[in-house]
Protein backbone atom coordinates (compact mmCIF):
# COMPACT_ATOMS: atom_id res chain seq x y z
CA UNK A 1 0.00 0.00 0.00
CA UNK A 2 1.03 3.23 -0.92
CA UNK A 3 2.51 5.71 2.10
CA UNK A 4 0.68 9.16 2.53
CA UNK A 5 0.35 11.59 5.51
CA UNK A 6 -2.90 13.38 6.40
CA UNK A 7 -6.44 12.17 5.22
CA UNK A 8 -7.89 14.04 1.95
CA UNK A 9 -11.00 15.68 1.42
CA UNK A 10 -13.32 14.59 -1.10
CA UNK A 11 -16.38 16.60 -2.34
CA UNK A 12 -19.01 14.77 -4.12
CA UNK A 13 -22.16 15.83 -6.02
CA UNK A 14 -23.95 16.01 -2.48
CA UNK A 15 -21.58 15.36 0.30
CA UNK A 16 -17.73 16.63 1.82
CA UNK A 17 -16.32 14.59 3.34
CA UNK A 18 -13.28 15.68 6.01
CA UNK A 19 -10.69 13.49 8.32
CA UNK A 20 -12.73 12.94 11.77
CA UNK A 21 -11.87 14.85 14.71
CA UNK A 22 -11.92 14.64 18.45
CA UNK A 23 -14.13 17.73 18.76
CA UNK A 24 -16.87 15.24 16.58
CA UNK A 25 -16.87 13.21 19.36
CA UNK A 26 -20.27 14.20 21.14
CA UNK A 27 -21.80 14.13 17.26
CA UNK A 28 -20.76 10.20 17.14
CA UNK A 29 -21.97 9.39 20.44
CA UNK A 30 -25.63 10.84 19.74
CA UNK A 31 -25.55 9.24 16.45
CA UNK A 32 -25.09 6.24 18.14
CA UNK A 33 -27.41 6.49 21.08
CA UNK A 34 -29.87 7.14 17.80
CA UNK A 35 -32.48 3.94 17.69
CA UNK A 36 -31.77 1.50 15.62
CA UNK A 37 -27.96 3.18 14.75
CA UNK A 38 -25.57 0.56 16.46
CA UNK A 39 -28.57 -2.58 16.55
CA UNK A 40 -26.46 -4.34 14.20
CA UNK A 41 -23.07 -3.32 15.58
CA UNK A 42 -21.15 -5.11 18.27
CA UNK A 43 -19.93 -3.09 20.42
CA UNK A 44 -19.55 -1.26 24.21
CA UNK A 45 -22.64 0.84 23.21
CA UNK A 46 -24.56 0.39 26.55
CA UNK A 47 -21.50 1.30 28.51
CA UNK A 48 -21.17 5.28 28.76
CA UNK A 49 -17.85 5.62 29.42
CA UNK A 50 -16.42 2.72 27.40
CA UNK A 51 -18.53 4.28 24.40
CA UNK A 52 -16.94 7.37 24.56
CA UNK A 53 -13.29 5.55 24.95
CA UNK A 54 -14.01 3.65 21.82
CA UNK A 55 -15.06 6.46 20.02
CA UNK A 56 -11.84 8.59 21.07
CA UNK A 57 -9.58 5.63 20.10
CA UNK A 58 -11.21 4.95 16.61
CA UNK A 59 -11.14 8.27 15.70
CA UNK A 60 -7.09 9.22 16.98
CA UNK A 61 -5.52 5.88 15.59
CA UNK A 62 -3.45 5.46 14.99
CA UNK A 63 -3.90 3.98 11.24
CA UNK A 64 -1.77 3.44 8.77
CA UNK A 65 -1.09 6.91 6.31
CA UNK A 66 -4.14 7.42 4.38
CA UNK A 67 -6.70 5.55 6.43
CA UNK A 68 -8.76 6.34 9.40
CA UNK A 69 -12.05 7.89 9.64
CA UNK A 70 -13.60 10.83 7.48
CA UNK A 71 -16.79 12.76 8.74
CA UNK A 72 -19.85 12.86 6.41
CA UNK A 73 -21.71 16.47 5.92
CA UNK A 74 -23.55 18.06 3.22
CA UNK A 75 -21.64 19.73 1.07
CA UNK A 76 -22.32 24.31 1.75
CA UNK A 77 -23.41 23.47 5.88
CA UNK A 78 -19.93 22.54 7.45
CA UNK A 79 -21.31 21.78 10.65
CA UNK A 80 -23.71 19.47 9.73
CA UNK A 81 -22.65 15.89 10.72
CA UNK A 82 -24.66 13.22 8.48
CA UNK A 83 -22.39 10.20 9.85
CA UNK A 84 -18.87 8.79 8.71
CA UNK A 85 -17.05 6.27 6.67
CA UNK A 86 -14.35 4.58 7.33
CA UNK A 87 -11.13 2.89 5.72
CA UNK A 88 -8.93 0.95 8.36
CA UNK A 89 -7.13 -1.76 9.50
CA UNK A 90 -10.01 -4.19 9.64
CA UNK A 91 -11.06 -4.57 13.71
CA UNK A 92 -8.39 -1.32 13.87
CA UNK A 93 -5.63 -4.42 13.80
CA UNK A 94 -5.39 -5.54 10.00
CA UNK A 95 -4.29 -7.11 7.80
CA UNK A 96 -7.20 -6.59 5.83
CA UNK A 97 -8.33 -3.13 4.74
CA UNK A 98 -11.85 -2.81 6.28
CA UNK A 99 -14.54 -0.05 4.35
CA UNK A 100 -17.70 0.76 6.26
CA UNK A 101 -20.49 3.59 7.36
CA UNK A 102 -22.89 4.89 9.65
CA UNK A 103 -25.37 7.64 9.37
CA UNK A 104 -27.82 9.57 11.47
CA UNK A 105 -31.51 7.46 11.32
CA UNK A 106 -32.69 10.70 9.00
CA UNK A 107 -30.32 10.05 7.06
CA UNK A 108 -31.15 6.42 5.70
CA UNK A 109 -32.15 5.25 2.40
CA UNK A 110 -31.18 8.63 0.62
CA UNK A 111 -27.83 6.80 -0.91
CA UNK A 112 -25.87 8.97 0.84
CA UNK A 113 -23.92 6.10 2.26
CA UNK A 114 -23.09 5.12 -0.80
CA UNK A 115 -21.98 8.67 -2.21
CA UNK A 116 -19.64 9.09 0.76
CA UNK A 117 -17.93 5.47 0.60
CA UNK A 118 -17.49 6.15 -3.74
CA UNK A 119 -14.60 8.52 -2.96
CA UNK A 120 -13.18 6.35 -0.37
CA UNK A 121 -13.10 3.23 -3.01
CA UNK A 122 -11.15 5.51 -5.26
CA UNK A 123 -8.73 6.29 -2.42
CA UNK A 124 -8.22 2.93 -1.30
CA UNK A 125 -8.22 1.02 -4.85
CA UNK A 126 -6.32 4.56 -6.77
CA UNK A 127 -4.50 6.01 -4.13
CA UNK A 128 -3.38 3.45 -1.63
CA UNK A 129 -3.38 0.40 -4.17
CA UNK A 130 -4.88 -1.81 -2.02
CA UNK A 131 -5.78 -5.38 -3.58
CA UNK A 132 -8.84 -5.98 -1.90
CA UNK A 133 -11.09 -4.10 0.87
CA UNK A 134 -13.67 -6.23 3.24
CA UNK A 135 -16.71 -4.98 4.82
CA UNK A 136 -18.37 -7.00 7.82
CA UNK A 137 -22.23 -6.82 7.73
CA UNK A 138 -24.89 -8.42 10.03
CA UNK A 139 -27.25 -10.40 7.98
CA UNK A 140 -30.00 -8.58 9.59
CA UNK A 141 -28.43 -5.01 8.24
CA UNK A 142 -30.30 -5.19 5.05
CA UNK A 143 -29.44 -1.14 4.56
CA UNK A 144 -25.98 -1.92 4.64
CA UNK A 145 -25.84 -4.90 2.72
CA UNK A 146 -27.65 -3.05 -0.12
CA UNK A 147 -24.53 -0.21 0.18
CA UNK A 148 -22.56 -3.24 0.20
CA UNK A 149 -23.95 -5.16 -3.32
CA UNK A 150 -24.27 -1.21 -4.82
CA UNK A 151 -20.69 -0.89 -4.29
CA UNK A 152 -19.72 -4.25 -5.82
CA UNK A 153 -19.12 -5.75 -3.12
CA UNK A 154 -19.33 -9.46 -3.09
CA UNK A 155 -19.54 -12.38 -0.73
CA UNK A 156 -16.21 -14.10 0.96
CA UNK A 157 -14.71 -16.26 3.01
CA UNK A 158 -13.46 -15.28 6.58
CA UNK A 159 -16.98 -13.96 8.11
CA UNK A 160 -17.76 -14.93 11.62
CA UNK A 161 -20.65 -15.73 14.07
CA UNK A 162 -21.85 -12.24 14.31
CA UNK A 163 -21.01 -10.89 10.37
CA UNK A 164 -21.19 -11.80 6.64
CA UNK A 165 -17.79 -11.07 5.43
CA UNK A 166 -18.12 -9.18 1.76
CA UNK A 167 -15.26 -8.22 -0.02
CA UNK A 168 -14.01 -5.87 -3.59
CA UNK A 169 -11.06 -6.63 -5.15
CA UNK A 170 -9.02 -3.59 -6.94
CA UNK A 171 -9.23 -5.25 -10.01
CA UNK A 172 -12.74 -5.93 -9.80
CA UNK A 173 -13.44 -2.15 -8.90
CA UNK A 174 -11.42 -0.95 -12.11
CA UNK A 175 -13.39 -4.01 -14.53
CA UNK A 176 -16.61 -2.04 -13.20
CA UNK A 177 -16.04 1.70 -14.00
CA UNK A 178 -14.43 0.78 -17.55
Amino acid sequence: MARLTGLPVFETARLRLTPRSIAETEACLAMDRAPGVTLHVAGPWDDPDAHRLFVERRTSGPYPAGLGYWTIRLRGQPQGFLGWVLLIPEDARGPETEIGWRLRPEYWGQGIATEAAQPILAHAFRTLRCPRLVADIMDANAGSLRVAAKLGFAPADGGSALYRRLSLAREDYVARLA
